[in-house]
């Protein structure tokens, strides 16, 4: 069988991720498959797509038939059929995690509304690896400030996290900041980092939708469509930087590796923009791309793999953060405003699956 353009993606040291968690897709044996044929060696998850998962089709109504035996806690029910999901997808992606530890993970989030609590996000987050004990799990905990110490004392406990909801350069260096100590803590106590994995999710097209519109209002498209990229880039210019030099030889001395970037949002919000722009221009060794299907399927399609190109363009990267600023978008705000949205999706996506959850064990309940 000839190479698929994903597969020659993945030779270039980029792992593909694939942006969506269903129990179809294991059952069925899709993950499988796509596995083999698409290159991907990991599925992420998070509330807006478990409740897409649940509002699909009737895979789940079994066992919340049988659910509602035991309890009428909505969230309660929630974790029991996301987390059966969890560790069969882990099971599935095994394999991939064998051949490289570095890879074939599963990601599961912890509740969007602990975003600003550092205690119950930490408490979480070593609740769901100690229920699923599967070797090949990352919990997700989002890059807010207070997210930031529980990233740190979870690595530091030995634990996997994919850092996520990460949209601004001084939020990227505070999250691989937080990695490195967790891991320093981890050495200091004994602990083995050989077992700890971490990416770092750093979203890319709602940056752009977000830059566009404000450049949109000012009356300048000449700058549309280009800070995403810009802003990824950087964001692996600071990766290469730190993962070097005395500091991280010492940890990789003792068995650690590097935190990843994970470019997520990849799949292009303007129909004007080429629609496979967010993989093709942002590849590179030791980074994952999680894409949403149909991103997949674009880029099997016509994707196009032209060497590292996350390293190229740099200078003009740089340029223009200083020509937005001129123009009168501030960077910060963009920044800001997109985390802020990202936790309140997150939120009224979880928002919704209880209560499809309800709806669907009273409709359970009455038959």
């Amino acid at each position: 069988m000839a190479k698929s353009r994903l597969h020659k993606l993945t030779e270039r040291g980029q792992s593909v991720w694939f942006d969506t968690l269903s129990r179809e897709l294991i059952e069925s044996g899709e993950l499988k498959r796509m596995m083999e044929e698409d290159a991907v060696t990991g599925v992420t998850s998070n509330p807006t797509i478990f409740q897409k998962a649940l509002a699909s089709g009737d895979a789940y109504d079994g066992q919340i038939k049988e659910l509602l035996a035991e309890t009428d806690d909505t969230t309660e029910i929630f974790f029991k059929l996301a987390l059966d999901d969890i560790r069969d997808a882990c099971d599935v992606l095994r394999p991939a995690h064998d051949k490289a530890p570095w890879d074939g993970f599963v990601s599961m989030e912890v509740l969007p509304g602990l975003a600003y609590d550092t205690e119950a996000t930490f408490e979480q987050a070593m609740w769901i690896h100690e229920v699923v004990d599967k070797p090949n799990l990352m919990v997700k905990i989002p890059a807010t400030e207070p997210g930031l110490p529980a990233i740190e004392e979870c690595i530091a406990k030995g634990r996997s996290i994919n850092i996520t909801l990460i949209f601004g350069l001084d939020r990227y260096k505070a999250v691989v900041e937080a990695y490195l100590r967790g891991l320093e803590r981890l050495i200091a106590g004994g602990g083995d980092p050989s077992k700890v994995s971490s990416v770092a999710s750093f979203f890319v097209s709602r940056v752009d939708t977000e830059a566009d519109k404000r450049l949109e209002a000012l009356g300048n498209t000449e700058l549309q469509g280009k800070l995403a990229i810009a802003n990824a880039k950087l964001a692996y210019e600071h990766f290469l930087a730190t993962f070097t030099g005395d500091r991280w030889d010492f940890l990789a001395s003792k068995g650690a590796r590097p935190q990843g970037p994970l470019w997520a949002s990849t799949s292009t919000k303007n129909p004007a923009y080429r629609d496979v722009m967010y993989v093709e221009d942002l590849i590179g060794p030791d980074t994952v791309n999680t894409m949403p299907l149909e991103t997949i399927e674009a880029f099997q399609d016509h994707g196009e793999v032209a060497g590292d190109t996350v390293l190229a363009g740099v200078d003009e990267a740089k340029q223009l953060f200083e020509d937005l600023a001129k123009a009168g978008v501030d960077y910060d705000d963009v920044i800001d405003t997109l985390e802020q949205e990202g936790v309140q999706k997150f939120s009224d996506s979880f928002a919704e699956l209880l209560e499809r959850i309800r709806s669907k064990r009273g409709a359970l309940a009455a038959a």
